[in-house]
């Protein structure tokens, strides 16, 4: 199974192109490398609730992405907004994953319960949000990675018993 999947990263300096966006490639290597989907939309937002909003709902409802991996705004800063801006696109919380991925996280750094990604469905598409550092991204994705397509299958309406 190919899974269509996007990648949104929420940044400030990345959308004015004052940093290069390096957790965005590690999604596009785990996603094609050890999920075997493909990237069909790549896009960077500030850290601004209703751009945000905006580009989840299009990566859902226009591209109809099975999965759209988040990057970058779910920490503790002002701006950090994606999980609030993620609440207000899904339909149902997956609280298990972001769990999941904190959980493990914390087993090497106590930092990682600083993180505040939340894991959602809208519609037909399953949405997670990733911390905005190369190695968030790798140690929270894996921490996941053997149960996405599981996931995606039901989420996809793909599953069947």
């Amino acid at each position: 199974m190919v899974w269509k999947t996007a990648i949104l990263t929420a940044s400030d300096k990345g959308s004015r192109g004052e940093r290069e966006d390096t957790s965005a490639q590690v999604i596009r290597e785990l996603v094609e490398e050890e999920l075997g989907g493909e990237i069909i939309e790549y896009r960077i937002v500030p850290d601004e609730p209703d751009e945000i909003i905006a580009a989840l709902i299009e990566m859902t409802d226009y591209f109809q992405a099975d999965l759209v991996l988040t990057t970058g705004g779910t920490e503790l800063a002002i701006r950090d907004v994606t999980p609030e801006a993620t609440r207000r696109v899904i339909e149902r919380e997956v609280p298990g994953m972001a769990e999941a991925m904190r959980y493990s996280v914390m087993q090497k750094n106590p930092a990682g319960m600083l993180f505040r990604g939340i894991v959602g469905i809208r519609g037909r598409t399953l949405i997670v949000n990733l911390p905005g550092t190369p190695k968030g991204v790798h140690e929270n994705l894996a921490a996941i990675m053997e149960q996405l397509p599981e996931a995606l299958l039901m989420v996809t309406g793909q599953f069947r018993l």
